[in-house]
């Protein structure tokens, strides 16, 4: 492959990182499951296969389909506050209960399919993964000529894949350190809080 073909990949891994890295409700999920080491690759896997299929509607012309629809736009907003809302709530709780061993006890892990629901929840609910995915790269590549799309859209894809199974296998592997209780309670509240200013966000959009 020439190095005017490898340009259009590079291009497309380094705005797909820019845009997947960011710390959002994708990578708050990923990072806690984890930890937890609780179906965690799952959820990055259904992460990819999402994007795989966002970006590739982006590419080929879904971004103006959702821009010209407010109705569904405003849908998603309002499932996205809900949701993210309520989800900061629960790991707010497992903040405020770390410290009680009796209630602790209540917290179990969640099970493959709960897995599966909250990670697809997290990632279709929320309206910045469409903005990102679907129109802003849409957008961008209208800038390449119609065969160089495909390969933008290899390099974004990479980047989604990369990403998500590096953090995934990371946080993982550092697991012992990441899962002790007072660690634990900072990211706990830290995804909380994540999910709740997401939520806000898109709250003073409407």
């Amino acid at each position: 492959m020439s190095t005017l073909s490898l340009l259009p990949v590079l291009k497309g891994f380094v705005i797909g990182a820019g845009m997947i890295i960011p710390i959002g409700a994708q990578n708050s999920y990923i990072l806690s499951q984890s930890i937890k080491r609780n179906h965690h690759l799952v959820a990055a896997t259904i992460c990819i296969i999402c994007d795989f299929l966002l970006m590739s509607l982006g590419v080929f012309g879904g971004g103006a389909l959702i821009n010209s629809n407010s109705m569904v736009s405003l849908i998603i907003t309002w499932a996205g506050i809900a949701f993210l809302t309520g989800y900061g709530l629960l790991f707010f709780k497992s903040f405020y209960l770390a410290n009680k061993d009796e209630m602790l006890k209540e917290i179990k892990p969640s099970t493959r399919k709960a897995v599966i629901f909250t990670t697809l929840a997290v990632t279709l609910l929320n309206p910045h993964v469409y903005l990102d995915t679907v129109v802003i790269i849409g957008s961008i590549s209208g800038q390449f000529p119609e065969h160089e799309k495909y390969t933008f859209l290899v390099g974004i894809m990479l980047a989604s894949l990369v990403w998500f199974y590096a953090l995934s296998f990371g946080a993982a592997k550092m697991s012992p350190w990441l899962s002790q209780r007072k660690v634990q309670r900072v990211i706990n509240l830290l995804v909380a809080l994540i999910m709740w200013v997401i939520a806000y966000s898109l709250f003073i959009t409407l």
